[in-house]
């Protein structure tokens, strides 16, 4: 699906602007605008210029998440989110998005803010924390368990996913994984070690966010909180929320917290985050191919790890969405959100929540055209990120899905399916399991 103009594609340092902006610019309060923008790779600022025609571009961007033809999305709400628009795919959408929608995935913070410019690169202060991290060794006080995942070669990819394409021949080297998500508990022995302070702890930067008012520069991050009725599912700001004081210790904002749930995945954790529980544990984050390898378990299944029902035997597999997204989660897999740890049938190699619950990251960059160009051997991802739909950003490779997911709405937690997120943005959905180099 081609949706982006060619003006659209020539400026890759678009600003970060946001989905509430891009609503208004359909409203067409916004044709016409001027827009700071940032350089993608280093979050370095440079000059304002003028969008002629934004609107037209960002009702581009707000539906250019949808690009699967296999099947249709059954949520009936997306008919009444298609009133008064005009098509702009060419398929046509015929009063419903084809499925492989991702806007179940959290905006950017700078989109949650709504803000233009944001960047992507580390702080001072991040990199001081990383530092600090690297340098109070914590192999001896992680105690995820990990099994040994023995290398060889699988096919890789999916051709339900054009950023999954070419599904390819790739061969990774042997590794130890996490069985599961790194909890809770976990990361506090972390943070009580080194004295971390997370990205959605740390003070905002103006610069980083100028469109954004003085009050709103808070620290917090994006929650998923489901409206009350059914909505149109072109605007993810309808259940995505900037929540001042959200963070790992209170994923869902102040008055949440994570007593009692030391057993639970952590979340609201950045990029930088993981990378420097990674430093302090001594492993790594997964490469996006040996994500895939584990997963798969030595079996190639084209709708999910485990096989080719979502529910075998009428067993629940993983914990994703039930119901109508997103105003109504009917809980048949147990939780409404995130669930502990190993609550669900474990894999074939040994690992628990290889689909749901919460994405994870990988460290790959991420580039919708990577496989068409990716080495055999141990691939590590492209030496930079770019991605069309979001020209602007950039973004390291998620895999997994989250309690988001359902075959009703938000697919990307298939089998080859991939993710992708803003390395300095979190949310209550997202996680991370890591890995270490072994023979």
């Amino acid at each position: 699906m081609k949706l982006l103009p060619s003006f659209y594609k020539a400026n890759k340092a678009l600003s970060r602007v946001s989905l509430h902006a891009a609503c208004a610019a359909l409203q067409g309060t916004a044709a016409k605008k001027t827009v700071p923008i940032a350089t993608a790779k280093h979050g370095q600022s440079q000059s304002a210029f003028t969008i002629v025609g934004l609107s037209v571009v960002l009702m581009g961007l707000l539906l250019s998440g949808c690009s699967s033809n296999d099947r249709q999305n059954k949520n009936k709400s997306l008919t009444d989110s298609a009133s008064g628009m005009q098509q702009v795919t060419t398929q046509g959408r015929q009063g419903k998005m084809p499925m492989d929608c991702t806007l179940c995935k959290a905006p950017s913070r700078a989109g949650l803010l709504m803000g233009g410019g944001g960047a992507s690169g580390d702080s001072a202060a991040g990199a001081s924390q990383l530092a600090a991290a690297t340098t109070t060794g914590g192999a001896d006080f992680d105690s995820g368990k990990m099994v040994f995942i023995k290398g060889g070669s699988f096919q890789m990819g999916s051709d339900q996913f054009a950023d999954a394409q070419p599904i390819h021949k790739v061969t990774v080297s042997s590794f130890y994984m996490d069985t599961h998500e790194v909890t809770n508990d976990q990361f506090a022995k972390f943070v009580a070690a080194t004295h971390y302070i997370t990205v959605a702890e740390r003070p905002l930067n103006p610069k980083d966010y100028p469109n954004v008012p003085a009050d709103k520069l808070v620290p917090g991050s994006g929650v998923f909180s489901p409206p009350a009725h059914p909505v149109p599912l072109n605007n993810p700001m309808a259940w995505w929320q900037y929540v001042p004081g959200a963070d790992w210790r209170h994923p869902t904002g102040p008055n949440s917290s994570i007593q009692g749930k030391g057993h639970y995945p952590v979340v609201q954790v950045c990029y930088e985050d993981c990378l420097a529980y990674a430093k302090w544990a001594g492993k790594r984050l997964p490469t996006e191919a040996e994500w895939e390898y584990a997963a798969r378990a030595g079996k190639h299944f084209e709708n999910y790890y485990w096989g080719k029902d979502l529910h075998p035997g009428g067993k629940y597999m993983a914990n994703n969405f039930q119901g109508h997204f997103p105003d109504h989660n009917t809980k048949e897999d147990g939780y409404i959100m995130l669930a502990p740890i190993e609550q669900y049938p474990v894999s074939a190699y040994g690992l628990y929540d290889m689909e749901g619950n919460a994405w994870e990251w990988c460290s790959d960059f991420y580039r919708p055209d990577y496989y068409g160009s990716s080495p055999t051997l141990n691939p590590q991802g492209p030496k930079d990120s770019y991605d069309p739909e979001q020209p602007s950003l950039v973004q390291r490779v998620q895999r997994g899905g989250s309690f988001l997911c359902s075959d009703e709405y938000c697919i990307r937690y298939k089998a080859g399916s991939r993710g992708k997120g803003e390395p300095s943005s979190a949310s209550n959905n997202l996680g991370f399991r890591l890995v270490r180099s072994g023979k």
